[in-house]
């Protein structure tokens, strides 16, 4: 193996940039200090009414405007701070020399907007289909048109920092941001482009968004106080807390950076991914498509499970998505998984959804950086069930190697394996 090179002989794929906005704050240094002190980011919801709603508290990015305040907007401010901030890292000026892979989350016109329709289309009280073509026909409604179309993120970021070629935009649930940054390595190991911006973006905490998580009884209903509600591997979890951001990881292959004196963060070793057709939301029972993704990342790493240093949890908080990534990360890791220490930062940042996977990959890749686990908050009753080293204060280890595992609803799993120079 080269320099260069990993050990399949195919280009090294490089880190020299990240960038991060969370409910913690805008930017790497604010999102690190504010993790490994244990701070949360989960307050009531202020941006709508939640009168009558079970769950009343969020992750929200307050501090960053919209107009309209719609996810699509919200998504593109975000993804933009956080790209602004990755690409000035990696020392890069003018158009970036490479492709963009955007994790967005799925886009509909919102219900403001269907009202402002619906009130334009209204003709004696009711609203007919063809009352709704007549108001979209008089295109007072063009920019909305283009604002609720899914690439239209993708399209304004790459404009915004002249990427090369069409701009990949995906959503892959929850696995969204790892699933673009696993697009991002492919794409450089086959030799298609040397540098690939990857962004994982989420501006979708609204009223119908939180509506529909609650009616599935996904969300923690435990209000008060807000930052003691999600609760990942804790017996008394009951559900996620829905969360914003974005993050920006700027890939190169090793020997461009280097060539261009870049300073190297990290470098994505391995990704694996399985797609799991057992139910909507479930995971399968007998939890082979997460086994599967997990092994396929350490074995596309080129490494053998016992030089994993620590897990980067998928860590939701709800009970049977915790109980299947345990299981998951013993049944590939062995009984040694019972000392690697794991940790989910959704208990302090909430579930950023189409996000979580880059966000966590660069909390991943800061924590080899730093040589420091962060914690996991109100870890206070421990599921006998789920038998982990969960870290529950910021702890200080050697970390070569870290897994950072993403799984969808829909059975949608890819798990990223992070490094330090390779050996």
């Amino acid at each position: 193996m080269s320099r260069d090179r990993d050990a399949m002989g195919r280009p090294l794929v490089a880190v020299t940039g990240l960038g991060v906005v969370t409910s913690l704050g805008q930017g790497v240094t604010d999102n690190w200090a504010a993790l490994t002190a244990g701070r949360s980011g989960i307050h009531a919801i202020t941006r709508f009414p939640t009168e009558g709603l079970r769950t009343r508290i969020a992750g929200t990015v307050d501090f960053i405007a919209a107009d309209p305040v719609v996810a699509p907007m919200l998504s593109e401010r975000f993804a933009e701070a956080a790209a602004a901030e990755a690409i000035g890292q990696a020392g890069l000026s003018g158009d970036f020399p490479g492709a963009l892979f955007m994790a967005v989350p799925p886009v509909e016109i919102e219900w403001p907007q269907r009202q402002a329709l619906a009130e334009a289309a209204a003709a004696n009280g009711d609203v007919t289909y063809a009352d709704l073509l007549r108001a979209a026909a008089s295109r007072r409604f063009d920019d909305w048109h283009d604002l609720f179309i899914f690439g239209t993120v993708a399209d304004r970021i790459a404009d915004r920092f002249g990427t090369r070629g069409s701009p990949i935009s995906l959503s892959t649930a929850c696995s969204s941001g790892a699933t673009a940054i696993q697009l991002g390595v492919e794409a450089i190991r086959r030799g298609e482009v040397e540098a690939a911006l990857c962004i994982g973006t989420d501006g979708s905490v609204n009223p119908e968004s939180l509506i529909r998580f609650s009616l599935l009884s996904a969300l923690s209903t435990q209000n008060d106080p807000p930052e003691a509600a999600s609760k990942p591997f804790a017996k008394n979890r009951d559900g996620f807390v829905m969360g914003e951001g974005a993050a920006a990881l700027v890939l190169e292959s090793a020997a461009s950076a280097r060539a261009r004196g870049a300073r190297i963060l990290g470098y994505v070793l391995g990704c694996g991914e399985k797609g799991d057709g057992f139910h909507r939301t479930r995971s399968s029972p007998d939890g082979a498509p997460i086994i599967a993704a997990i092994r396929a990342a350490i074995d596309d790493a080129g490494l053998h499970p016992d030089q994993i240093d620590t897990v980067n949890a998928h860590g939701t908080g709800t009970p049977e998505n915790d109980k299947m990534e345990a299981m998951g990360c013993l049944a590939v890791l062995g009984e040694r998984m019972r000392g690697v220490p794991i940790s989910s930062n959704k208990s302090m940042i909430g579930h950023t959804l189409t996000a979580a996977g880059a966000v966590e990959a660069a909390f991943s890749l800061l924590t080899i950086a730093h040589g420091r686990v962060p914690p996991t908050l109100n870890y206070a009753v421990p599921d006998p069930a789920i038998p982990l080293d969960v870290v529950t204060t910021a702890r200080d280890v050697p970390v070569r190697t870290v897994l950072s595992n993403s799984f969808g609803f829909g059975g949608q799993n890819t798990c990223l394996v992070f490094g330090a120079e390779p050996v």
